[in-house]
């Protein structure tokens, strides 16, 4: 009999089979529904061929028995989720091969059905290029061991001579610290390079799942009474491109702050669109029920600044705030004039920042401790402190743990 699931329109088939990730849906009895071309390719199938078989046809034998289990289980919780929790998954192809495999889970219901829509990556080239970088790290720490043997030869060597003993030693400490100096850089920076690149995957790879998943479902939603669903899934899709777009803003600013390159255009512009423009964009992201007060009837005055860079300060500051706060609370974004700078405070009602790592704050990729399990880079409020003080502006902040933060920046109202 043929599964109901398959009755879509043309749209959806066309969103369903151009996708670029492979997607398998299967229904409760783990029997596959439908396969896209991406999936068919990935495990060696024809069209057409997977549909219709058990899921196990895709699946190590080795974990069959457990994988029924785990499958049962989370039909009854029925939440999204990633497979394998840190574990190495592994997918079989028809010619019996397995390959790497990352995959989420999105259960939904269809209707009166239920079913699972697994969203499935071939891994392989990222495992390579992983194996690579420890290939790397190991030829990096066995030149480490050959320059330190290196540097005790000549210590032997200079040992050897009858020179002025105390002026050979200083010259040696001087030698050895400069070379461990250098090595120990070279390590931190090949060290810094892998995390900086798992941080841009894990970060790109969650809301680009999310954008798919959401565009999937929200061409189901065709009747006129499925307008809110629809309108859900497109909000979600809205945030995450948000989201996007400001991690993207953000690396070019490290990279341009890094690089030394002129980064600043100052220009005239007027304070009220610059409002305008942040408050439009942080309305994009509130959360149901959060609300943002701000001036609306401020003086219009003209500032010479970089427009750009402090709109992307503000605008951090008010993402933080939203992302950090609960439902239905109030934003303050408040603007004063003290002689000659402008200031800015973004007041939340939010978690706060612990006390103990308030320290910290401003340092590149650091992340409090009650906010390690949300979504972001940990660069946001170094690139804004950088920005400020090669600007000739502050920052500051006050915060206290589940009571919420404000951030205060002041910055001149004239930078020529």
């Amino acid at each position: 009999m043929r599964d109901s699931f398959l009755d879509n329109t043309d749209a959806f088939n066309l969103l369903f089979q151009s996708a670029s990730e492979g997607i398998i849906v299967v229904n409760s009895d783990q029997i596959v529904v439908a396969a896209n071309t991406a999936a068919e390719q990935m495990f060696g199938y024809s069209t057409g061929e997977l549909n219709n078989q058990h899921l196990d046809l895709l699946i190590p034998k080795k974990y069959h028995h457990n994988h029924h289990k785990h499958f049962n289980k989370f039909l009854d919780h029925s939440e999204k989720r990633q497979m394998g929790h840190g574990r190495d998954l592994h997918g079989v192809k028809k010619d019996g091969s397995l390959f790497p495999v990352e995959a989420g889970l999105n259960p939904f219901k269809m209707n009166g059905k239920e079913y699972v829509m697994s969203l499935i990556i071939d891994i392989t080239v990222r495992k390579a290029t992983q194996k690579q970088i420890e290939e790397l790290n190991n030829r990096l720490e066995d030149k480490i061991k050959i320059r330190t043997q290196e540097l005790r030869e000549s210590i032997d060597n200079l040992q050897k001579l009858n020179l002025d003993l105390e002026d050979e030693i200083q010259k040696r400490k001087k030698a050895e610290k400069k070379i461990k100096d250098a090595l120990q850089k070279e390590k931190e920076l090949s060290e810094l390079k892998t995390k900086f690149l798992s941080l841009v995957s894990h970060e790109f790879k969650t809301p680009l799942s999310g954008i798919l998943t959401s565009a999937t479902l929200a061409e189901k939603y065709t009747k006129a009474e499925q307008q809110e669903k629809r309108e859900k899934h497109l909000l979600t899709i809205r945030n995450k491109v948000h989201y996007l777009n400001n991690i993207l803003n953000d690396f070019l600013s490290i990279e341009r702050l890094d690089s030394g390159r002129g980064q600043y255009k100052f220009a005239p512009f007027r304070l009220r669109r610059l409002i305008n423009e942040v408050i439009y964009n942080a309305n994009i992201t509130l959360k149901d029920g959060q609300e943002i007060a701000y001036p609306k009837d401020i003086e219009d005055i003209e500032l010479y600044m970089d427009e750009k860079i402090l709109e992307l300060i503000l605008s951090n500051l008010l993402g933080n705030a939203i992302k950090y706060s609960p439902e239905n609370t109030l934003i303050n974004f408040w603007v004063e004039f003290e002689g000659e700078f402008i200031v800015f405070e973004v007041e939340d009602q939010g978690r706060g920042i612990p006390e103990k790592d308030q320290k910290h704050i401003f340092e590149r990729y650091f992340r409090a401790e009650n906010a390690l399990l949300d979504q972001g880079t940990g660069i946001g409020l170094n690139i804004a402190k950088t920005h400020l003080e090669n600007l000739g502006g502050t920052i500051k902040f006050e915060s206290k743990e589940n009571e919420g933060t404000t951030f205060t920046i002041k910055v001149p109202v004239n930078k020529s």
